[in-house]
């Protein structure tokens, strides 16, 4: 199998604490005999404590050069304190790399070339073993800015793991928001979930999604979750979103989501005979089948 033949979903919120993570955490498993999970949210990934891997591969990730000065070279003349904006370098003339941006404006301002670019190491990325297959995650280190390279880096990686392992499809759990590493984590993919909650705040949050999805062009599908706790507002998105992005399930309130995340187990993997768990497991199994269905890998 080409990477090129290989399909990519992002499933996305807007905002936290919609159940996204948990509802693709299901996806996965689901899908695990066909799909490749890739966490791209870098700066707080999660699905890892869930899955809990067997074994990891880690590899360093260099985003943004940062200034180093030559102190054998360098004169002090004081042009790089009065043209850094991000203050970033001490009066003793040192650079404070969790400040410096990476801009090299004081590389190029230097008179005598005594402050060099370096590479460095922005974070890590890992593929690991789970019980449902590889997953590809990483971690940002605190206080860098290429989030989104790293995000882009976990999609190339995924997909090249995804060709590895003979798997049809790249599932990748998207952060919040509408920023860089969600911008990032859908540029080229091939169909968006939307997961959102019938809150002011999801339905303010799922606009300005739905928003960046119609600016890429990119198909979505909403999946509203815990619909229940407020019917009123569950029903006005989908009056007001249906027509353009369609509501391909709502998922009512249920504790089983919470008991699923302290066994560390997606919901699929909860042992139960509660029929209403029972329901909703076949809701993420519809979806599931939904997905491979729009992608023409259902056969």
């Amino acid at each position: 199998m080409n990477e090129g033949d290989i399909r990519q979903v992002t499933v996305i919120s807007g905002k936290g604490g919609t159940g996204k993570s948990t509802i693709i955490a299901s996806i996965a498993a689901c899908l695990k005999d066909k799909a490749i999970l890739a966490d791209a949210d870098v700066d707080a990934a999660d699905l890892y404590l869930l899955f809990e891997p067997e074994q990891s591969e880690g590899f360093d990730f260099y985003g943004l050069r940062k200034a180093k000065i030559n102190q054998e070279l360098c004169t002090e003349c004081g042009i790089c304190l009065e043209t850094c904006r991000f203050e970033a370098i001490s009066k003793d003339f040192e650079v404070i790399q969790t400040r410096c941006e990476g801009c090299a404006a004081c590389h190029h301002l230097c008179p005598i070339s005594a402050i060099d670019m370096l590479d460095n190491v922005s974070g890590k990325y890992f593929i690991s073993d789970t019980r449902i297959g590889k997953l590809v995650h990483a971690k940002l280190h605190p206080g860098e800015e290429s989030s989104g390279l790293l995000v882009a880096e976990v999609r190339k990686v995924a997909k090249q793991t995804a060709e590895n392992q003979n798997r049809d499809l790249v599932l990748i759990d998207g952060s919040p928001g509408i920023g860089c590493p969600v911008i990032s984590s859908l540029v080229g993919v091939d169909m968006a979930i939307i997961v959102t909650e019938p809150t002011l705040s999801g339905y303010h949050d799922l606009d300005r999604i739905l928003q960046l999805l119609e600016q890429f062009k990119i198909p979505g599908y909403i999946v509203i979750n815990r619909y229940d706790i407020n019917e009123e507002i569950a029903q006005k998105i989908e009056s007001d979103f249906e027509n353009t992005f369609p509501i391909v399930t709502k998922i009512p309130y249920n504790p089983i989501f919470v008991q699923a995340m302290i066994e560390k187990k997606s919901v699929l993997e909860v042992e139960t005979e509660d029929k209403d768990v029972l329901q909703i497991k076949k809701m993420i199994i519809e979806l599931s089948n939904f997905i491979l269905k729009k992608l023409k890998l259902d056969d």
